[in-house]
């Protein structure tokens, strides 16, 4: 009797390839924010310097998050560099429209990710990606606010910083997130 042997390499996905770009994504994603609040730390504005070293750890989890995920399911993972972050600016309105828009260009790649993994009936990929989109909502809605406010507060950057030290703009992690890889318990 012949042995059945198996040599064949596992299906393309698209999931896992737009996955594993994603990964890049986010950790770009954190670089970018990592910049914006330095910008604002260098220029006197704690709030708005700690929103955004805050949203940089959040967009680094995600990324861990995807690596996780990526390691439970026993799937091949690579660190990615990340992407050229923009750094200099004139005004704190420009650095928050640039996480704005930010966070709509990541908002239609996780679409892409869930789009794909329902296209290859991969519905723990989908499931995986529900969480990410929920999170989508949020960062844009608390990006926009913080936008508009600084368009309405014109040169008085100062009232950006009251704003955030009043209210709470976004939220951290929610339960029911992913895992993060490396993440202690």
């Amino acid at each position: 009797m012949t042995p059945v042997t198996t040599d064949t390499a596992p299906a393309p996905s698209q999931f896992l390839d737009l996955l594993r770009a994603q990964v890049r994504n986010e950790f770009t994603a954190s670089q970018q924010y990592v910049a914006i609040a330095v910008w604002f730390d260098a220029h006197d504005l704690p709030q708005l310097a700690g929103h955004y070293y805050r949203q940089a750890g959040e967009e680094r989890d995600h990324a861990m998050m995807m690596v996780r995920y990526m390691l439970d399911r026993a799937l091949d993972v690579a660190i990615p560099g990340v992407d050229d972050v923009v750094n200099d600016f004139s005004a704190p309105r420009e650095p928050i429209a640039l996480a704005l828009q930010q966070e709509r260009l990541v908002t239609e790649q996780i679409e892409g990710l869930f789009k794909a993994a329902r296209a290859e009936g991969d519905v723990i990929g989908e499931q995986f990606v529900l969480w990410f989109l929920r999170e989508q909502v949020e960062e844009i809605a608390s990006a926009s606010t913080l936008l508009s406010i600084a368009e309405r507060a014109g040169d008085d950057w100062f009232k950006i910083e009251d704003f955030l030290a009043r209210e709470m703009v976004g939220g951290g992690t929610e339960s029911g997130a992913p895992p993060v890889a490396g993440a202690l318990a």
